[in-house]
């Protein structure tokens, strides 16, 4: 039970979350974590979707995983259908935070392809962290429509998400290799390249995948 002054201290600090100091919304969110209380899970939920700072928001995330699963994965799984964009993506890196494979089924196709790409990158790394074993093919291969798209750090994490599913990306990739597009044909590769040696790094993979494709389909397969 939660005595009076208990309460008092976790409404200040939900009231310090509207705060124009990311300082004292920082130390709000880590007051309410501090004290979860179910009542507070849908005001944390509508802060992520506002909230401009990242450090704030990565707080509001660790406070939302300082509660029931049963309390916050609803309606986590509700905001990841939410107009705004930021809504989206936060409840999706939430999701992947608390890591409840009963949210599995609200990663659709849509989220990850999201037109915005952050958006479709939470969803890319929720996905590989609630994906039951029987649907990791078919999450790769969905994940493979995204190859080439946008810039080096969306490469890659996609990359790193693909890499996650193991063995199954692999036919994913070949064919990748084959693709009209030579945005797409240099992603397969350097994630190819990334997978076979991870301690190289992205640079180094996407060098030679430059290299790679500068040679031609031959290189690609040695």
């Amino acid at each position: 039970m939660t005595g009076p002054q208990q309460d008092t201290n976790t409404r200040r600090a939900l009231q310090g979350l509207e705060h124009p100091d990311p300082s004292v919304r920082l130390r709000a969110a880590l007051a309410v974590g501090t004290a979860p209380d179910p009542r507070w899970v849908d005001p944390l939920i509508a802060r992520c979707a506002v909230e401009p700072d990242f450090s704030v928001r990565e707080m509001l995330t660790w406070a939302l995983t300082r509660h029931p699963a049963e309390r916050t994965v609803p309606t986590l799984v509700g905001e990841v259908r939410a107009e705004r964009a930021q809504a989206r993506s936060q409840a999706l890196h939430t999701l992947s935070k608390i890591g409840d494979r009963r949210a599995w089924p609200a990663i659709t196709r849509a989220l990850l392809t999201d037109a915005d790409v952050e958006v479709a990158r939470s969803a890319w790394r929720a996905a590989v962290v609630l994906v039951p074993d029987d649907a990791a093919a078919e999450l790769a291969g969905v994940l493979s429509t995204q190859l080439g798209r946008g810039n080096r750090e969306t490469r890659l994490s996609l990359s790193r998400a693909l890499i996650a599913l193991g063995e199954v990306i692999m036919p994913f990739l070949r064919a990748a290799t084959t693709d009209p597009d030579p945005r797409v044909r240099e992603h397969a590769v350097a994630t190819d390249r990334l997978w076979q040696d991870p301690d190289a790094g992205f640079g180094y993979a996407t060098d030679e995948a430059t290299r790679v494709m500068a040679l031609g389909p031959a290189a690609a397969s040695g």
